[in-house]
Parts: C-alpha cells; sequence; structure tokens
C-alpha cells in the first residue's frame, strides 16, 4: 500500500529533516509512527541518517513499529532488529546490519551500561516521549549520560505535559541538550515555578508563575511542534456515558468507618483487617472498594460487592455480541471480570491478540491502561470502551481512550464510565477529564471525610 501523506504529515516530516533537535507533540491518531518513518528514509538517502535507535513502550515496539513499516510500500524496504527479550537475544540484535534498532525503554539502563563511551546511535527516536517525564528515574538519567553523543534526537508524544509544566523539562533536555529550559530541573523550577502546597521546608506541589507558560512555550516553539487531531481529523462522533451502581447502606457504612479510621476490620474467619498507614494509600484501598474488591494487609482478595460487575454485565447484553474494550485498573478486577465473563480475554500487547482482536475473535478484551495505552491501533476490531475502573493519570485516560477513538474508526465511539455513587470514582474521571486538579480532588475528599 503506498502512503499518501496528509498535509499536516508532511509537515511533521520536513519538521523533522529541518531541525535535528526536534520535539513532535502530536495528539493520537495523528500518524505521527508513519511522519517519522518516511523522515528516516529521507535522511538514510541523504546519508545524515546513521545508526538509529527507536525507543518505544514494549508493546509498540514489538507491534506498531514493525507493522507500520511491514504496510507502507514506500518504506517497506527499511530493515530494523527488535532488540528486546533476555540478555543474550539483545545482544545478537545490536549485532544485526540493519537501518533500525527498535528497543522497549525498559532496556535503555542496560543498553548505555552495554555501550559506555562507545554509544553508536547518532540518531535516537524516543516515542511517548513523556515516559521520561521523571528526572530522576533510571532510564532518563542513563539516557542524559549518552546524550552528548547522538547528533539528532526525535521525541513523540500526545501528552508532552500530562500533570504539569514542569514534566516538560526532562522531556525537552533530551531533545535540545538544555539549551533552551536550562540544564537542571531545579533552575528550571526556581525561574518559572513558585511553591504551592507545603509544610515547612517540604513543598508538596509547584505552581507556574504569571505568565511563564506563554514564556516555556515560546521558548521550544523553534524545535517543538503540536497539532491536535481535532484541527486534522474528522472522526465519527465520540459519547462519553456515565453509568452509576450504588452501594448497600451496610456497604456504605463500611466504607465511610474506613475513610474516617483508616482501619478496616472484615474479620468473618477467613479474612483479615484491612489497614492504611496514610492517606495516598487509603485513597487507593477505597478506590478499590469501590470496584468492589480489596486486598487485607496479607494480600488476600477480599470481595466487597459486585454492582460494577453487574453493570458491566448489562452493558455485555446491550451490545448484542460487538467487541467491547474493557479497561480496569487492579489485578483482582481483571481475575473478577475474568472468573464472571469467561470469554473475556486479557491484552497481552502481542501482534497476534491486536490480530485477533481486528478481525473480530475476542469478544471482550480487557486491558490494563498503564501498560496498554500507548501506540496500539485497535480502531479496526470495535467501537465500545468501558472504564469498569478508572486511573488518576489524565495521561494514561486520554492515551487509552484513543485506541479507539483514532483515525480510521469507522464508528461512532461509545465510552462508558461505571461509577460507584458516593465514592472518589467522580472525583477521579473529573481529573482525568481535565475538570480538576488531582490535588484539588483529594482535598475535597479529605474535606468530605472530615466533615462527616
Amino acid at each position: 500500500m503506498k502512503a499518501e501523506l496528509r498535509p499536516y504529515q508532511k509537515y511533521a516530516v520536513n519538521f523533522i529533516l529541518e531541525h535535528p533537535a526536534a520535539g513532535l507533540f502530536l495528539d493520537m491518531g495523528l500518524g505521527k509512527t508513519l511522519s517519522t518513518l518516511v523522515a528516516v528514509d529521507d535522511l538514510r538517502m541523504l546519508d545524515e541518517l546513521g545508526k538509529t535507535l527507536i525507543i518505544a513502550p514494549k508493546s509498540v515496539a514489538l507491534n506498531t513499529w514493525p507493522a507500520e513499516i511491514q504496510k507502507w510500500d514506500d518504506i517497506s524496504h527499511l530493515t530494523y532488529s527488535i532488540v528486546v527479550g533476555k540478555k543474550a537475544q539483545r545482544e545478537r540484535a545490536l549485532f544485526r546490519d540493519v537501518d533500525l534498532y527498535i528497543t522497549n525503554r525498559e532496556n535503555i539502563v542496560w543498553l548505555v551500561e552495554f555501550y559506555g563511551k562507545k554509544w553508536p546511535f547518532k540518531t535516537v527516536i524516543i516515542d511517548e516521549l513523556s515516559s521520561f517525564k521523571s528526572p530522576t528515574a533510571k532510564r532518563f538519567r542513563a539516557l542524559r549520560q549518552v546524550r552528548p553523543l547522538m547528533k539528532r534526537v526525535v521525541g513523540l508524544t500526545g501528552t508532552p505535559a500530562p500533570n504539569s509544566l514542569l514534566d516538560l523539562w526532562p522531556e525537552m533536555y533530551l531533545i535540545d541538550h538544555g539549551k533552551r529550559l536550562g540544564k537542571t530541573i531545579t533552575g528550571f523550577r526556581q525561574q518559572y515555578f513558585h511553591p504551592g502546597q507545603r509544610s515547612g521546608y517540604i513543598v508538596y506541589n509547584w505552581l507556574p508563575n504569571p505568565g511563564s507558560e506563554q514564556i516555556i512555550y515560546s521558548k521550544i516553539k523553534d524545535v517543538a511542534i503540536s497539532m491536535q487531531s481535532s484541527d486534522y481529523l474528522k472522526l465519527p462522533p465520540r459519547t462519553d456515558n456515565t453509568i452509576e451502581v450504588e452501594m448497600s447502606d451496610k456497604e456504605k457504612k463500611i466504607y465511610k468507618k474506613f475513610a474516617k479510621d483508616f482501619v478496616l476490620d472484615l474479620s468473618d474467619g477467613e479474612s483479615g483487617t484491612i489497614t492504611a498507614s496514610n492517606a495516598a494509600i487509603l485513597q487507593q484501598k477505597l478506590t478499590q472498594l469501590a470496584n468492589g474488591a480489596i486486598y487485607d494487609d496479607d494480600g488476600k482478595v477480599i470481595e466487597f460487592h459486585q454492582h460494577k460487575l453487574d453493570a458491566l454485565e448489562r452493558i455485555i447484553e446491550e451490545a448484542q455480541g460487538q467487541p467491547i474494550l474493557v479497561f480496569y485498573w487492579f489485578q483482582h478486577d481483571r481475575d473478577r471480570i475474568l472468573k464472571r465473563f469467561p470469554e473475556a480475554h486479557v491484552l497481552d500487547t502481542s501482534k497476534d491478540d491486536v490480530d485477533r482482536w481486528t478481525k473480530g475473535e475476542i469478544p471482550i478484551l480487557l486491558a490494563q491502561p498503564a501498560s496498554a495505552g500507548h501506540g496500539l491501533n485497535l480502531q479496526d476490531g470495535g467501537h465500545i470502551v468501558v472504564w469498569f475502573g478508572l486511573t488518576w493519570s489524565p495521561e494514561y485516560y486520554q492515551q487509552a481512550n484513543k485506541r479507539l477513538d483514532r483515525s480510521g474508526q469507522k464508528s461512532p465511539v461509545i465510552i462508558h464510565h461505571i461509577l460507584t455513587k458516593g465514592t472518589d470514582d467522580y472525583r477521579m474521571l473529573d481529573v482525568v477529564q481535565g475538570k480538576m486538579t488531582k490535588e484539588q480532588a483529594l482535598k475535597d475528599a479529605v474535606k468530605v471525610v472530615m466533615e462527616e
């Protein structure tokens, strides 16, 4: 199949060609993988590419990049080696003579240690650049060591600042080696931010100074472009639906007591005590209760209710056999869904699973948004999403929904959110949909508990 690039994709290709340091902050579904591969092929023919490394989430490294190369006649001649698996497999993959070396981000520390100062990759493409947003993460620190040895860096992401503008500093550092936003996160923070919540010398969050956002964007605009899918694509309409379930009076009483006391005793001869040592752990435990099950202090799963499972069953019945993509957060949620619906299948991000889903062979596909939310093209297999359990991360939420709500989707996308009344489910939905910050949501939750 011949690749017919759209005007915005041609612009992205030219931007990469003209900028040795390039950030493509393109929304999900705008074809940044294809644009990058076309630019890579052009650079190869101009003899300006050098040895090239592509870093991506594991599922994307195994599936998306190889699939894009094989799909389009224009770039199908590009050769590649997938550097994943056990150490011996990775080493063999590195010694192959190919155009592109594709690896997952978990291997970056090993790769830097493997080559040391003899780092050979002159061109480095970082897919889902936002996964390098932590300046203390080992993967960022490893890549930072060898950044001076790279001649060309391309960073790809649809969510460059998923939580805060502070996320931009590590990402931009890998793109331009600190030329625009400074060499250190401390300097960047001191120049553009001020303390928000704090206790003495402990600062819990940083807020941008007035006008900082515009200044930061103006500093990086010469090496970064941003595009939103709503400006360039005509997708079928999307419907966001809320399905509310309610706990029994007894369950509500237990939930509220746990929220107040941080201790829950469900002793019945088999189950034990559940404790939360701090507010963050309490929030996570309460989220589990809202979903219908919780881990006790010994790691045993205690089922609390089945209201969300009942709601999911109604959605499946109403779908009349249409495939459904279900996102879960906790492992016990996945296991309980599988027990209720044996026909469901857990996505392991292998190419076989993606192919089976696309062919309509999987009626209910279960996916964890932290591991399956990036890069997978699932739009040809269905148009119904169900959030059994939400995440606090807007990035995971947006990326996960874009597995179906993306270019190539032919049917209106329906996104169901199963929410338990009287719990943090509603605050989580407000956070991921951008209606409030996580900090404000947690403060509101604490306020409600204190008032009650």
